[in-house]
């Protein structure tokens, strides 16, 4: 693991000291990825000057692994020559991702100064929406005709490979009109005799994406199948680009964290994800707000629950004291199923025809569960309060609770889902408020009905 801190201290003191050949040397002799978190832990000045001496392709590289924001700020602070250069040798998606970041006029400029054939497909790309196949994949790629032969084909890729620097997974063949028609592994291609004609090999029965695939569907088709790269094709089954593993990689990542943010009650519609933790305050701050308001009116339901029974409370303060007891167990046990469900439902391991099975797994967890600590509370409550029916009366409360709190959990996300509604939303915030407000009147109704055996 890299040691963060010192090597930043050990280039703030070379930029110090002017030393800028040692600086340029050591820059150039870490790893892109590496280069990424070192730049991302400088200051905005120091950054940049360091950026200025990276090997353009490194920088190239580096900025495939750095966030949009410091993408944006780096080619938006050096030259506008350096930064075409250092754009034209990305992968056209990962152009297309930075660009799309920028103002429009800003963008304009760097697509200008790039050729033709290359401002072509980037702008196509950008035509996509940003969480689509379209908008994923690379447009870079090489293909051949089904009536080549192996040796032609061989001899053709290596010089477009080198001269382009298209990274090779799999061999797509089209034909004149750019149809899709089958696939080749390179292990075929070169394993197969030399004058075989790749029509011979090719596989033609092809998992493909569509341009307006979603993200989530492009993330599932790659944990399915398990390719390196998978092709995308239009509507009448064109070759538009192709998806790799690591696009699907980050896709993976970004769902992720936008079903951890979400279910924790940030808006991540209003905010992009960077943003909620590097951006400004008042970004953070907008992210919050939303989630929080309808907790807050959530809460005051709770309020109300407690005040219909102000007399319940008046007869017997005790009772507020196992509130909290009963929301906290109520809230966790909930959370924990929401969370099954949710993360279920977005791997395909639930489906909403083998839902109902799983809320009645989840239903009889809560029971049993809610059983078992009921009995724990019923008995220390015993022990505490010496009185037997108040601990019979909290502990059948905090038994019934848990038991809702996990079918609510299991049922929540599932209904969502069915309207097709992200089910994350239904976490945190909305699970926590439901079961407050359910488990406080289970509780006190049950202090109600048995308050006179009770006193």
């Amino acid at each position: 693991m890299l040691n963060i801190e010192n090597i930043t201290e050990r280039f703030e003191e070379l930029i110090d000291d002017d030393n800028i050949s040692q600086l340029t040397e050591e820059l150039n002799g870490y790893h892109s990825a590496d280069l990424a978190e070192i730049l991302a832990a400088l200051n905005d000045e120091n950054r940049l000057t360091c950026f200025k001496l990276i090997d353009e392709e490194k920088a190239a590289e580096m900025l495939e692994y750095s966030t949009p924001q410091i993408q944006v700020e780096l080619l938006g602070d050096v030259d506008e020559e350096l930064a075409s250069r250092i754009i034209q040798k990305m992968p056209h998606d990962s152009v297309a991702d930075v660009l799309g970041d920028m103002e429009d006029d800003e963008s304009e400029a760097y697509l200008n100064k790039l050729p033709d054939i290359v401002s072509e497909e980037i702008r196509e790309l950008l035509a996509y929406k940003e969480d689509t196949a379209g908008g994923i994949m690379n447009s870079a790629m090489l293909t051949v005709h089904k009536d080549m032969t192996i040796r032609e084909a061989l001899e053709y890729l290596r010089v477009k490979a080198e001269k382009h620097n298209i990274e090779l997974y799999y061999l797509y063949v089209t034909d004149k009109q750019e149809h899709l028609l089958g696939v080749v592994s390179l292990r075929k291609l070169l394993t197969a005799s030399p004058n075989t004609l790749i029509s011979d090999i090719m596989m033609r029965d092809i998992v493909k994406l569509h341009v307006d695939d979603p993200q989530d569907t492009v993330a599932d088709i790659f944990m399915k199948y398990q390719y390196n790269a998978l092709p995308v094709v239009d509507p009448y089954n064109r070759l538009k680009g192709m998806v790799t593993w690591d696009d699907a990689q980050d896709i993976i990542e970004e769902e992720t964290t936008d079903e951890i943010l979400t279910s924790s009650g940030f808006s991540t519609s209003l905010v992009d994800e960077d943003e909620i933790l590097l951006g400004g305050t008042m970004k953070s701050v907008r992210a919050r707000m939303p989630w929080l308001f309808i907790t807050l009116i959530g809460e005051f339901f709770a309020v109300n629950v407690a005040d219909m029974f102000q007399g319940t409370l008046t007869a017997m303060p005790i009772i507020a004291i196992f509130m909290p007891l009963l929301a906290g167990l109520g809230g966790n046990i909930g959370t924990q199923s929401i969370t099954l469900i949710v993360r279920g439902l977005s791997t395909g391991q639930i489906t909403l025809h083998s839902a109902v099975h799983q809320i009645w797994r989840e239903l009889r967890v809560g029971l049993i569960i809610g059983i078992l600590f009921g009995l724990m509370v019923s008995l220390a409550t015993w022990k505490w309060q010496h009185n037997w029916e108040l601990g019979l009366v909290v502990g059948a409360a905090m038994c019934i609770n848990m038991a809702m709190a996990t079918l609510i959990g299991a049922v929540t996300p599932v209904l969502l889902k069915k309207m097709k509604i992200d089910p994350a939303v239904a976490s945190g915030p909305v699970i926590a408020t439901t079961i407050d407000v359910i488990g406080l009147f289970i509780y006190f109704s049950l202090v109600t009905i048995f308050l006179v055996k009770i006193l």
